[in-house]
């Protein structure tokens, strides 16, 4: 257990424990009270971002807040569980399947028509039961002395081709690629969907973390493997041992492999005190907690309007992202499908 940061409360995961406001469910009324008191967030986002906007958000409004870390299906099925019995106050993701998981369990209260007010339509679901806190885009990064730009795949569904047998890698068991697969079950269907899991099985080479598959990419093991951006950004800010022969091929053409996943955060039905909870989303989607995130180390997009991107990203606008309803986006017959491909 690492030490606790500022105001803020660390505990382990394990503990016991849009459309305009008018289009989706009425919005709860808590915009215009004072916060006050202590929330608890079961957080999934990069640990480090969530405890710099706790932070913050403690010295503007003098909340407290306890954080729960635990990756995306971990703290998404808990609180399926624990339901009406949770003590969580705000769920923050990785990507959005774990939120819509907690969604569609009915758990999560609308969020105030001002905090969804500050986030395009783009990255939020129909539901206006919560809203993106930040993004994330697929990449294909690539090793340049075995791949070169010719040979480089135009679209997602080629590595199902059996000239990429062994040539690229993937990290199945995480949520950022079941994120990715989500997306193409929505934008193909579940037939094509089973048949390309299906084709990856034979072809794709299987690593343990995003983080591993861009190391095999860099030393020459495999010459491609499919992750999110920011694993090479963050890589090349610090040492850039694990991405100094890499580069990152961008899909684009509302390919699937263009999918950009959306972190989501949502305020629980039983929040104890949803005035603070509510007050939190909004200061995370808000222009001071997105400042934070696109100064900080994770390297993901902000959503918000009126923030840009860390400039040494590709902008938003030119990744040619398919248009899904993240609300869509299905977690359950993911994990269904993968499973019968047998990589769960």
């Amino acid at each position: 257990m690492i030490a606790a940061l500022g105001t803020a409360t660390l505990l382990g995961a394990t503990a016991c424990a849009s459309p305009d406001a008018a289009s989706g469910p009425e919005s709860s009324d808590t915009a215009s009270a004072t916060p006050s008191g202590s929330i608890t967030v079961y957080n999934a986002q990069h640990e480090e971002l969530t405890q710099a906007w706790a932070d913050e958000f403690t010295q503007e409004t003098g909340v407290t807040v306890v954080l729960r870390n635990g990756d995306d299906s971990e703290l998404g099925n808990q609180l399926v569980q624990e339901g009406s019995a949770s003590k969580a106050d705000v769920f923050l993701t990785e990507n959005s399947p774990a939120i819509s998981l907690v969604d569609n369990a009915d758990l999560l209260a609308p969020v105030d028509a001002d905090t969804l007010a500050q986030v395009p339509e783009q990255f939020q679901p129909s539901t206006g039961t919560w809203t993106g806190i930040a993004a994330r885009s697929t990449v294909f990064a690539y090793n340049p002395s075995l791949l070169g730009d010719a040979e480089l795949p135009a679209s997602l569904l080629d590595l199902a081709d059996p000239a990429w047998k062994g040539r690229w890698a993937a990290s199945p068991s995480g949520a950022d690629f079941q994120a990715i697969v989500s997306a193409l079950l929505e934008l193909k269907g579940e037939k094509a969907t089973s048949a390309w899991l299906a084709a990856m099985k034979d072809n794709a080479v299987v690593y343990k973390g995003n983080s591993t598959v861009m190391k095999a990419v860099n030393a020459g093991e495999i010459p491609g493997g499919v992750i999110y951006h920011y694993y090479w950004f963050g890589d090349q800010a610090g040492t850039g041992e694990n991405s100094s022969t890499t580069k990152m091929h961008y899909f684009k053409n509302q390919d699937p492999g263009a999918f950009v996943s959306v972190s989501g955060g949502g305020v629980l039905k039983t929040s104890a005190n949803p005035v603070a909870a509510q007050a939190f989303l909004a200061f995370v989607t808000g222009k001071s907690g997105q400042e934070i995130l696109k100064t900080g180390t994770s390297f993901e997009y902000p959503v918000s309007a009126g923030v840009d991107a860390n400039p040494a990203l590709m902008p938003l606008s030119e990744l040619e992202a398919p248009a899904i309803d993240p609300s869509h986006l299905n977690s359950t017959k993911v994990t269904e499908l993968m499973t019968q491909a047998g990589f769960l």
